[in-house]
């Protein structure tokens, strides 16, 4: 330690704000150089990526009674998601020996029957997206369609075994009220037969009006922070390699 009256002590290896602004000013080339390379990177990137835009499909599922869905929502996308898209990837890459350019997410808005669909991708992928989308709706409907016959047959079903209750009461004595139960019964089930709305596509790959990506501008602005920072940190490295080399250079020399 090295000192003076009147001086703030000097310790060996200290470094002041003093000497890394000199550093820094005498080495701003090094700074320059990397905060240009990684910024230009950035902005060719930025013009260079790929527009891309959102494609959504709606499908109203099968109704039966009071607006309740023939299955819930949430089962049917468990469906879409681990049997019906696999089976299109896995075509899709049988048929073109590639990957499915794009994802597919499903989801189900709260307290509705409707099942969204949602990918995103480039202008050039836009038929695959609407072809993958109409497959998973088709398959949709064979399923949902299939239930609602099911169901239908249940209610004609039923329907049926409540006339021929009614006829066979009609023949006794003291059956005004069992009569004029199954009568509403039957009319319930007519209601409900009635009611069955079968699955509706509303929407199929509707492509967004705006682009989803990339984000050109703050990509450009990413690039620069990144730049700065690197171009710091390498300014601060190349000096202390400098130092280091300066001092191996003079151990050898002695």
């Amino acid at each position: 330690m090295n000192s003076t009256p009147g001086q703030r002590p000097q310790y060996d290896g200290e470094i002041s704000l003093v000497d890394l602004a000199a550093t820094f000013i005498r080495r701003r080339r090094i700074f320059y150089m990397v905060f240009l390379v990684i910024t230009l990177g950035g902005l060719a990137y930025a013009l260079l990526a790929t527009e891309t835009y959102q494609y959504t499909s709606l499908v109203q599922v099968a109704e039966k009674n009071s607006g309740k869905s023939i299955e819930e929502p949430a089962k049917t996308i468990a469906t879409l998601e681990n049997r019906w898209l696999l089976e299109q990837e896995t075509l899709f890459r049988a048929e073109n020996d590639r990957k499915l350019p794009l994802s597919v997410s499903f989801s189900n808005p709260d307290n509705t029957g409707l099942i969204r669909f949602v990918s995103e991708t480039s202008k050039k992928n836009k038929e695959i997206a609407e072809t993958v989308h109409q497959n998973l709706i088709a398959k949709i409907q064979e399923s949902q369609t299939a239930l609602m016959e099911r169901e239908r047959k249940s209610l004609q079903n039923r329907i049926e075994s409540t006339e021929r209750t009614i006829e066979t009461l009609q023949g006794g004595q003291d059956t005004g009220a069992a009569i004029a139960e199954a009568y509403e019964r039957k009319a319930d089930l007519e209601s409900d037969l009635e009611s069955l709305k079968d699955p509706e596509v509303l929407v199929v790959s509707r492509q967004s009006a705006d682009k989803t990506g990339p984000a050109r501008a703050l990509i450009v602005v990413l690039a620069a922070v990144l730049g700065g920072m690197f171009g710091v940190f390498m300014v601060f490295f190349t000096q202390f390699t400098a130092l280091v080399r300066s001092e191996l250079t003079e151990e050898t020399a002695e």
